[in-house]
Order: C-alpha cells, then sequence, then structure tokens
C-alpha cells in the first residue's frame, strides 16, 4: 500500500495488490487492480494470466478469453496461456478445440521427468484430455473407414491402421534415423516379408539344434554372456541407464563388428554353420553381428534406433515365454519359436519381457533387399572412407 501511496501506478505494486485481493476472495478489487496494472505494464504474462483467472472467478468467460489470448500474443509459446485456453475451451464444452490447444502445449513441454511442479497437474490433465479425443477419434474412423479397409489387399492393411492412428493423433509417423551409414530414399519399412530372404527356411529347420546349443551355453558358460549396453564413465547414457552394464539384457556374440568371435563359435558350431546359410550383411568395422541376446524377466529394452538401413536385423526366436513382445515402428509382433523375422532397425524399436522367465533369440544382420549389388559395394566404400578419414 505505501509504494501504491508513493507511485499509484507502480505496476508491480498493483499486481501485488490484485493477487492478493483475489486470494481473499474480492473478485471485483482484484480486477480492478490487475487491469490498472495491464495499463501500465500490458505485456506482463504474469498479469495477464492472473487477470485471466480473476474474470474466470468472476464468471466473465469472454474478457478471460480475451486476457489468455493476449497473453498469446506477447509469447505463442508460453505453456501456461495454452493450457489455460485449453482450460477455457473445455469449461465452454469445445471438446475437439480443448484437445487441440492441450496439444499443442504438450508438443512443446519438456519430457514428463521435467515439467515444472507446479504445471504438472495442468498437463496431466492435458494428456489426458488429448489422449481420449484420439481414442474417439480414432474408434470413429474405424468404424467408418471399416468398408474401404476391408477392400485392401492384407499386404497394404497394416500402414493404412497406421495412417488411422496417426490422424486420430494416437501415433506418429515413424522414420529411418540412422546412426551412422543412412541411404536415402529406401522406404520406412517396419517388418519385411519372409518370401524376401531365400535363407529363412533353412535356418528354422535348425531351431531345434541352435536351441540345444543355446541351453548347453546358459548351463555351461553363462559367465560368458555380457551386458549389451556397456558404456564408460563419463558417457552419457541417456535411456539406457538402467541396463548399462546390466545383466538384465545380455548377449553371447559368434561375431561382433564384422569379426567372428572364435571362442564362441567353437562352443556353437552347429549354430554357426546354420548362419552360414545366411547371405549375412557385411559392412566393414559394422556387421555382421550374431548373438544370442537373453533379455531378463520384467525387463523392458527403451525405444532406440540402430545404425544403418543398408541392413537389417533378423531375429530367430529360440526361448520365448508368454508375455514378450516386439514393436518396429508402429507394428507389433510377438516372438514365436523357430519363425524368424527381419525388420528394419533404424526406425524407433522396442523389447518387452513382461513375463517372469527369460527370453533368448538369435540376432543377425542381413542386407536390405531392396539394394543393389553395386549399392552394397558403395555401402562399404562409405564405411571404409569413414573410418580412414576419423582415424
Amino acid at each position: 500500500m505505501e509504494v501504491r501511496r508513493l507511485e499509484p501506478r507502480h505496476p508491480k505494486a498493483l499486481f501485488s495488490l490484485g493477487f492478493h485481493a483475489l486470494h481473499r476472495g474480492d473478485v471485483g478489487g482484484a480486477v480492478e487492480l490487475l487491469l490498472a496494472a495491464r495499463e501500465v505494464a500490458p505485456a506482463d504474462m504474469v498479469v495477464l494470466m492472473t487477470l485471466a483467472a480473476a474474470f474466470t472467478q468472476r464468471g466473465d468467460a469472454p474478457a478471460a478469453r480475451e486476457a489468455i489470448e493476449a497473453a498469446l500474443a506477447v509469447d505463442p509459446y508460453f505453456i501456461p496461456a495454452l493450457l489455460a485456453k485449453g482450460a477455457w475451451l473445455e469449461q465452454q464444452g469445445m471438446a475437439v478445440a480443448a484437445a487441440e490447444a492441450y496439444r499443442n502445449a504438450l508438443k512443446i513441454s519438456p519430457p514428463e521427468s521435467h515439467w515444472p511442479a507446479n504445471l504438472r497437474p495442468q498437463l496431466a490433465h492435458a494428456r489426458g484430455v488429448a489422449e481420449r479425443h484420439s481414442r474417439a477419434f480414432a474408434a470413429y474412423l474405424e468404424e467408418k473407414l471399416a468398408a474401404a479397409h476391408g477392400k485392401l489387399p492384407p499386404a497394404v492393411a497394416g500402414r493404412w491402421r497406421e495412417a488411422r492412428s496417426i490422424m486420430a493423433g494416437l501415433s506418429r509417423a515413424y522414420y529411418s534415423d540412422s546412426n551412422q551409414i543412412c541411404v536415402p530414399r529406401l522406404p520406412a519399412i517396419p517388418f519385411f516379408e519372409r518370401e524376401q530372404f531365400p535363407w529363412v527356411p533353412a535356418l528354422e529347420a535348425k531351431t531345434a539344434v541352435i536351441r540345444q546349443e543355446l541351453l548347453a551355453a546358459l548351463q555351461n558358460d553363462r559367465d560368458r554372456f555380457s551386458p549389451y549396453i556397456a558404456y564408460r564413465p563419463g558417457d552419457p547414457v541417456n535411456q539406457w541407464q538402467e541396463l548399462n552394464h546390466s545383466q538384465r539384457w545380455s548377449t553371447l556374440a559368434l561375431w561382433r563388428g564384422g569379426l567372428p568371435v572364435q571362442e564362441n563359435i567353437e562352443r556353437c558350431p552347429e549354430t554357426a554353420r546354420a548362419l552360414e546359410t545366411v547371405e549375412m550383411a557385411a559392412i566393414g568395422g559394422l556387421c555382421p553381428n550374431a548373438m544370442f541376446s537373453a533379455l531378463a524377466a520384467r525387463t523392458r529394452i527403451p525405444p532406440h534406433h540402430g545404425e544403418t538401413n543398408a541392413r537389417l536385423v533378423a531375429h530367430l526366436p529360440l526361448i520365448v515365454p508368454d508375455g514378450c513382445m516386439f514393436r518396429a515402428g508402429f507394428d507389433e509382433r510377438p516372438w514365436r519359436v523357430g519363425e524368424v523375422m527381419v525388420f528394419d532397425d533404424t526406425l524407433e524399436h522396442e523389447a518387452r519381457n513382461d513375463s517372469d522367465e527369460l527370453r533368448v533369440v538369435l540376432i543377425f544382420d542381413v542386407w536390405n533387399p531392396l539394394l543393389e549389388p553395386a549399392e552394397r559395394e558403395m555401402v562399404n566404400a562409405m564405411a571404409n572412407a569413414a573410418r580412414a578419414f576419423n582415424g
């Protein structure tokens, strides 16, 4: 009060008095003081948002919306104003517009682990509203498009299920993201058809003998399984923190970075011979890789991307308890013992073992069949040049 007496138009004094008036229930007085503060400081976001709250308490919805829009005119990316706009639209029964406003706020918000404490309840509510709207829209699309979808050939039906999901906001488009060598203009196909790989039947026929060698390795050489994730101290581990140097995801390598691991090949000779029938990708310093990959009970491999879309990754499932699932891009598939699946690991992918038992698959690299033979040579030339330049 003393500051205002000495300087009647002091914006901070006017705001402080208006704020306290609002909190003691004097809504009319608060509005008067906050309007005076806005007149002096028209771009002050705190004044505008508090004024919007005061108008809301007074039941003056148009004035509250005007104050919110004024804040967004100053900064269209101000998250509290976007959330307030979503809440205003929701209160007016404008569900679609509210979901869109909330979705805009969520798009520019940090990851949930970094949400500001004061905005966490509002962001969680915004996410809930946006997700409910997306699920309702997806269900509507499924119903309305059922007849058209039923006319699609099975080979392309999956992409239109994904298209519905993207339109409804339940998922986003998944793109190839190679950590090392990216071959542009290759289609981003999550799972390739088995018929594209002539070696599949012969390898699957060896499932029993490969599985026997795996069981022997688990029994006699468990200490040779090493953590798949092994960052050095000081390296940023990002999503790998829980699995870094952990036996929850461990491997027994037969080939690593293009080189054979001879002592393990000698322990698993039938597996090595079976893999000789496969046209494994050979990219200097990178692949082939071949390994038994063991995922412990109740363990999830977080979403990540692979090294190059010039090669694909193949799985021969060997031990698969109920409750295991694999996702590449939009598509989720269960592993089935003895059935090879081939996918592009430069699409975001993840694996889950929600069972109480161990899951093990044989993993190995194969060439992307969409590459011409000369392109395989080009991939190797690029890999060799990159290694030479980078030492």
